[in-house]
């Protein structure tokens, strides 16, 4: 087993730094230091965790461009979406530092008790199991209410972002963190599952695929811990006749193609009402040509690479399957190293890997509906339920859908995405558990009932 790391500039292919994995004996040390840190971090009064939030956003703020660059090159997002990916941490440092007082207060219950309420005490050492979508804010929208409600952490991030990695445990040290209250292992996937089964470990959160999910629950379910996971999606963007295209095809392509497709709330699935199909497809087609590719660290590019050529490989392949299976290419299908040509298929049908699947990357599937039910039919045919985005003039009429919608996120006139202030989750083979907003907090606390006689 090779015992070192290597990131890349995905543009390039340039080596950037060379990390080695940390030993079973520095991950142990790691562990012990977080449980004796958390022995005395939950004894801190929420005021004094919450102050420590401002000068995190401070740090954050002062060092915006350095950690923009820093997942700039090491997983070929667009410096432009980098810089909001920084800011959009910063907005949910905010949100938690002005509600986690709130959040976390006793809940008093009336009962025939003199006192009866719910106290939301910590667990104790959370790992994190993270992606390199977006590597800060995915690690972040975990961290902050964990750690402010009196948990420590420790972080297994991907690979590719292991400079990502070390500079957020640095950017909670700067802060005035104790050493130790978050903490980022260089670890192995094998390491990661003893780590699990370690009585240190309180509960995992992961984000990730399907797959992963399926194997840290199974590991964490075995030793009795409890799992949030955020897992992949396939969502469908609905479009029904009286959708104002002209005023949100910009928003519908973006759902698609930021971060160059990698995005697991990304609209994959457009399924288009019959009477509006053609023209949906020739204004879809028609605002491709005008995103602009480039360099990811050149402030006017708007898609940059994928993040690895194994990924750019998939991608192919799934697109390859479902032409053999019928689906058309109407525009795209190029790849050059790690960039992949924005790509419409069409004549995309159930069992094809565009339809089924979830396909990481700058690929919109266009499919054809009867009519308004119809959509909705094929929207709910996906083993994932992440989110259903639905464009339509009669919000109302939109409105009445809620109650048939399986998935976590249901949005009207708006791409998907995640806002510090709502619970952000899945159903199905989406995972399950939600995070930010008051129901995130509380993910990993200890729900405990006083009873006062």
């Amino acid at each position: 087993m090779a015992n070192t790391i290597t990131t890349t500039y995905p543009f390039t292919g340039e080596v950037l730094k060379k990390y080695t994995l940390f030993t079973d004996k520095e991950i142990d040390t790691s562990l012990h230091k977080s449980e004796e840190v958390f022995l005395k971090w939950k004894k801190q009064s929420l005021q004094n965790r919450t102050r420590l939030l401002q000068k995190l956003a401070d740090v954050l703020n002062q060092q915006k461009k350095e950690y923009a660059n820093l997942i700039t090159i090491e997983m070929g997002k667009p410096y432009r979406e980098s810089v909001a990916e920084i800011e959009k941490c910063i907005r949910l440092i905010d949100f938690y530092e002005k509600n986690a007082e709130q959040f976390l207060a006793d809940e008093l219950i009336e009962t025939e008790a003199k006192e009866s309420f719910i106290s939301y005490d910590p667990l104790g050492c959370i790992l994190a199991v993270m992606p390199w979508n977006y590597p800060f804010w995915q690690v972040m929208r975990f961290a902050i209410p964990t750690i402010t409600a009196g948990n420590t952490a420790i972080l297994k991030h991907a690979n590719n972002v292991t400079g990502c990695a070390l500079a957020i445990q640095d950017l909670f040290e700067a802060s005035g963190y104790p050493v130790g209250c978050f903490q980022t292992l260089l670890a192995s996937h094998k390491q990661i599952e003893k780590i699990i089964e370690n009585d240190i470990v309180k509960a995992v959160s992961l984000t990730g695929s399907e797959k992963a999910g399926r194997t840290i629950a199974e590991i964490a379910g075995k030793n009795l811990k409890k799992t949030v996971l955020e897992l992949g999606g396939n969502n469908a963007c609905i479009v029904w006749e009286d959708a104002d295209l002209d005023k949100y095809m910009d928003t519908i392509v973006k759902a698609r193609m930021q971060n160059a497709g990698q995005s697991c709330i990304a609209a994959k699935r457009f399924i288009v009402v019959d009477e509006i199909y053609d023209n949906f497809l020739e204004k879809f087609k028609e605002a491709l040509k005008n995103i602009k590719f480039g360099a990811p660290l050149d402030p006017k590019t708007e898609l940059g690479t994928l993040a690895r050529i194994d990924l750019v490989e998939e991608v192919q392949r799934q697109i390859d399957e479902s032409i053999e299976k019928g689906a058309i290419v109407l525009v795209g299908n190029r790849r050059n190293n790690t960039f992949f040509e924005p790509t419409i298929l069409i004549n995309v049908k159930s069992g094809m890997p565009a339809f089924d699947e979830e396909i990481f990357g700058p690929v919109a599937a266009i499919i054809r509906a009867k009519n308004r039910d119809h959509a909705f039919k094929l929207a709910s045919q996906s083993t994932f339920g992440l989110g259903i985005m639905l464009f339509t003039q009669n919000v109302e009429e939109a409105k009445k859908q809620i109650d048939h919608v399986e998935d976590g996120t249901f949005f009207i006139n708006e791409m998907i995405k995640s806002d510090p202030r709502l619970p952000f989750g899945g159903t199905k083979a989406s995972g399950y558990g939600r995070e930010l907003s008051r129901e995130g907090i509380l993910e990993f606390v200890n729900k405990k009932t006083v009873y006062i006689k």
